[in-house]
């Protein structure tokens, strides 16, 4: 018996590896041959038939595994570094933890985190050579159109007949939490790859973290320290931190299990902390926006100012964005400029590369950042909520971060502070999806690559402008949070 249970485990492993092989391959697939995708769904699913054959021989698992790394490697060579975060998290969690006894302070040891942070480095060209493929290829595609193939038969039979709209049918509310009722709640969003944990800030100095199964929803834990409103928030990839700023001046870091607080880092121009965002490759790294029109890179570890890590724009820091590799961060300020910086992996040095007015005087107050649009199309894009009644998108055409406008959607936005997302999972289907809140207290979806009626779906039942919006991480669920302190949990509709 026991022999056969090892017999049994060891396939089970064996299985894992090559579901991971797999998984690789499936993720570098969109890469292969781009006007044939027919040959893409054909090469994989062959692929697939030879992994389970070869995962039945018995081969020593550590071999399999060195092969993995191997395979990894000569993809990224080939076609480049994996640049969406849900590619790579389920297999860095564990090595990307940031418990504060495994957290290594980048100043005492640079050389140490170059060679950390070099095997993680993102090549220079990447973003040029995708510019030029994608340069090359618009002339064929239709006006608006984000995908290189003009018809992508293989991969909408995959998805089946949905529409984009179809896919996108929320209407039914799940739950309403209201704790914060009667002050604003500016962010909330979903843990990292999880579909029942969420958390959200409130300007009434507390932040909440929320859980929606087992049922009923509830409340898991109230984050209570902050001597002033709580202007943003951000889990860490591994969900066992929440960093948070604050009118008060602090960044404070948190426990989300029992919600201490493990650290409080005051701001050395005792200045408003206005947004935060982890570094996505290492997240012992934090940037934070003061009211000064400084941002900083802060080790949370140390509770010190990284040297080199700091920047001033021409306003106050409202908003921050890296893009997935996490060598260019990109920041907005109430003057109505983003900026884009170079990250330095080995050093966090922050180098200023590109500045764009987006509206003279208006205020960026919302950043989002993706490299794939769609399964068939890798397209660098900036999502940008800037106070001018409409939501802007920008492809992204240079390593330095250069913007160009490629559409907006009109929104009710002149003044409040309201934020957008790309949908997180890359569809099969024809179309790309972003969602955005509004002041008319609605919660807008509009399809990218629509030329005329771009509006997917419209969600109805705030009772104020809706300020922020965040999917779990199967799209199963909806958050949506209000300047009331009304935060609705909205659920898929069922076909």
């Amino acid at each position: 018996n026991y022999s056969g249970f090892l017999s049994t485990h060891s396939a089970c492993g064996m299985a894992a590896v090559w579901q991971q092989v797999l998984a690789v391959d499936a993720r570098y697939n969109a890469y292969r041959t781009p006007t044939f995708p027919q040959f893409r769904t054909q090469y994989i699913r062959r692929r697939s038939q030879l992994l389970r054959e070869n995962a039945k021989c018995g081969f020593e698992p550590g071999l399999r595994r060195q092969y993995l790394r191997l395979r990894s490697q000569l993809l990224a060579l080939r076609y480049g570094p994996l640049s969406e975060q849900s590619s790579f998290r389920a297999s860095s969690v564990r090595s990307s933890r940031t418990t504060l006894d495994r957290m290594e302070d980048f100043e005492e040891d640079p050389r140490a985190q170059g060679a950390r942070g070099h095997r993680r480095s993102v090549s220079r060209g990447s973003y040029q050579l995708q510019a030029q493929m994608n340069r090359a290829g618009y002339d064929e595609r239709p006006p608006g159109s984000l995908v290189p193939t003009s018809v992508a038969e293989a991969s909408r039979a995959m998805a089946g007949d949905t529409t984009l709209s179809e896919n996108y049918a929320f209407a039914g509310m799940h739950h309403i939490f209201d704790q914060h009722v009667d002050s604003a709640v500016p962010r909330l969003q979903f843990a990292n790859d999880d579909k029942h944990l969420l958390a959200c800030c409130s300007l009434d100095g507390s932040l909440s973290i929320m859980t929606l199964s087992p049922s009923p929803p509830s409340v898991k834990v109230t984050l209570k320290g902050h001597g002033g409103p709580v202007t943003d928030f951000a889990w860490s990839l591994s969900n066992d931190i929440i960093v948070s700023t604050s009118l008060d001046g602090t960044l404070r870091i948190w426990n989300t299990g029992d919600g201490r607080c493990i650290r409080e880092v005051r701001d050395p121009e005792s200045s408003e902390l206005l947004c935060c965002t982890f570094q996505p490759m290492n997240n012992n790294l934090t940037v934070v926006g003061n009211s000064k029109h400084h941002l900083q890179v802060v080790n949370i570890s140390t509770g010190k100012k990284v040297k080199g890590g700091s920047s001033k724009l021409t306003g106050r820091v409202l908003s921050l964005s890296f893009d997935a590799p996490g060598r260019i961060l990109w920041a907005g300020d109430d003057r109505g400029s983003v900026f884009s910086f170079l990250f330095d992996m080995a050093t966090g040095k922050l180098t200023k590369a590109k500045r764009l007015v987006v509206s003279e005087g208006s205020s960026i107050c919302s950043i989002s950042a993706r490299s794939w649009i769609s399964r068939e199309a890798r397209d660098p894009s900036l999502l940008i909520n800037a106070c001018v009644n409409k939501l802007l998108l920008y492809r992204v055409v240079d390593n330095d971060g250069t913007l160009q406008l490629k559409r907006s959607f009109p929104i009710k936005q002149g003044s409040q502070h309201v934020h957008s997302i790309f949908c997180p999972l890359m569809s099969f289907r024809q179309g790309a999806c972003v969602v955005t809140g509004s002041e008319d207290a609605c919660v807008y979806f509009f399809d990218v690559e629509r030329n005329t009626k771009a509006i997917v779906n419209k969600l109805q039942g705030h009772g104020g402008p809706v300020l922020d919006v965040s999917f779990n991480c199967d799209e199963s669920l909806l958050a949506s949070a209000d300047s009331t302190g009304m935060v609705i949990i909205w659920r898929r509709e069922q076909k």
